[in-house]
């Protein structure tokens, strides 16, 4: 797999091999970019980066190339160690700093690891920006001499900060949860879920039972919190007649449930209830990527409310939430983005709202997923040969179903009556992506066979 650039920041598993890996050579020249980059836009005011990461096993040796970097560069970094990307993102504006480094490579394995990349408001840079971080970094930039060395200080009490501005918000039922008395698990692939999750949940009063909680970059499993990962915690929960459980990846910034039955409460579903849940509280418009499920937007309007999807990407859906003044949105992987807070996928808050939710309602958490629509996903992908003009076949495919209601701002997606299709290529992989959605997993399988069958027929 190559070294993975976008516009969040560089990605890829750790290692010697150039072009390959995300070498030591990467972490200092993307770094000493992104400071040039900084101060190229006439953005430095406070001269301050905020840096934090997840527990992954590489995060240290990567923090002291960044942190060694920035200083190098004339810049204070204020470091919050070990911590979640959403705390990063809240602790940038707190600190007044000129931008953030969150490392991390999010659910990809422990081998990996990344530099993502936050501006001053503690939001992912934007395409633009992006491209020009890029385009210094291809220029073989070199350190300045005659810059005087910044300082580090270390700062490991934005976690707690975190929970406070959460808990301080109004629609956070606190009460009625520790009424409730909530026993829940929580699986946090040994990282720094292991830290903070615990802590909000001891604020609110549940009791919780730890599942890989030792924040050692040692995951247990596959740290996507897909069904097919989560078979120790759907047993644990059963078996300590738990409410419900709770899993993240190992920055906490995607949420998914398992109900007190040990079933899948469902990813997609995550932001649904919360967004029920807001909604009924403080009714506005919702945003949420184009491949997630449609739930949301049966359920903005059974609230009376308007949905709109924007281009897969947090950035994308950020964007689109400030245009159309959304007050919750996110995408299907489990992650809540609620501007009362921050413009950032946050797994803590998605805990304390879907908490609130169930406390309210005085439901379990089984009946509460079948109080929503139910939708099925297919989630498939195309190997193609490089040579293969994905662009010609989206466009053959088009114009195929110019009869349906067609969006074509990610890729392509056609929408049926109950259900539709998206087919997106890969910028990184000579791939095709299609996704689909039903009433049912056998007419979503179907519907991605069809067209799967349509592009081979094509290529």
């Amino acid at each position: 797999m190559p070294l993975i650039k976008s516009i969040s920041g560089i990605r890829g598993t750790i290692g010697d091999r150039e072009g390959e890996d995300l070498t030591k050579n990467d972490i200092i020249l993307y770094t000493l970019s992104f400071c040039l980059w900084l101060k190229s836009q006439n953005i430095v005011k406070s001269n301050k980066i905020v840096v934090g990461r997840d527990a992954r096993v590489s995060g240290l040796m990567v923090q002291g190339l960044v942190l060694e970097t920035l200083t190098k560069m004339g810049f204070d970094v204020v470091c919050l160690g070990l911590s979640t990307t959403p705390t990063v993102e809240i602790a940038v504006p707190i600190e007044k700093a000129d931008a953030g480094i969150i490392i991390t490579a999010s659910h990809n394995p422990r081998e990996w690891n990344a530099l993502k990349l936050l501006n001053g408001k503690g939001e992912f840079i934007n395409a633009e920006d992006g491209k020009n971080l890029m385009s210094i970094a291809d220029s073989n930039p070199s350190f300045d001499e005659n810059i005087n060395l910044g300082s580090v200080t270390f700062n490991d009490s934005y976690i707690d900060t975190h929970i406070d501005s959460i808990l301080k918000l109004p629609f956070i039922d606190s009460e009625s949860i520790k009424r409730r008395k909530f026993k829940v698990v929580v699986d946090a692939v040994n990282s720094t879920g292991g830290i903070a999750i615990p802590k909000l949940l001891d604020r609110l009063g549940v009791e919780t039972i730890k599942l890989y909680c030792d924040p050692t970059g040692e995951f247990p499993h596959n740290p996507e919190p897909l069904k097919e990962n989560l078979s120790d915690l759907s047993k644990l929960v059963v078996n300590q007649a738990a409410d419900l459980g709770i899993v993240v990846d190992p920055d906490v910034d995607r949420l998914a449930f398992i109900s007190e039955n040990g079933e899948v409460f469902g990813e997609e579903y995550t932001l649904v209830a919360c967004a029920d849940y807001y909604l009924k509280h403080n009714p506005g418009n919702t945003v949420s990527n184009l491949s997630s499920s449609r739930a949301l937007k049966d359920i903005s309007d059974l609230n009376g409310c308007n949905h709109f999807f924007s281009a897969v990407g947090e950035v994308n859906v950020v964007e689109l939430m400030k245009k159309k003044n959304a007050v919750i949105g996110g995408e299907g992987n489990g992650g809540i983005i609620l501007p009362d807070l921050h413009y950032g996928r946050d797994a803590l808050v998605g805990i304390a709202l879907f908490l609130s939710h169930l406390a309210n309602l005085n439901i379990s958490c089984s009946q509460l997923r079948s109080e929503y629509p139910s939708y099925f996903m297919s989630k498939d992908k195309i190997m193609l040969d490089k040579t293969v003009n994905v662009d010609k076949i989206i466009n053959e495919i088009s114009k195929k179903y110019s009869d349906q209601e067609i969006n074509n701002e990610d890729g392509l997606k056609i929408d049926f009556e109950n259900s539709w299709v998206q087919l997106r290529k890969s910028n990184t992989e000579p791939i095709i992506r299609v996704y689909s959605e039903a009433k049912s997993q056998e007419e979503a399988n179907t519907l991605s066979s069809k067209f799967i069958d349509e592009i081979n027929m094509i290529k």
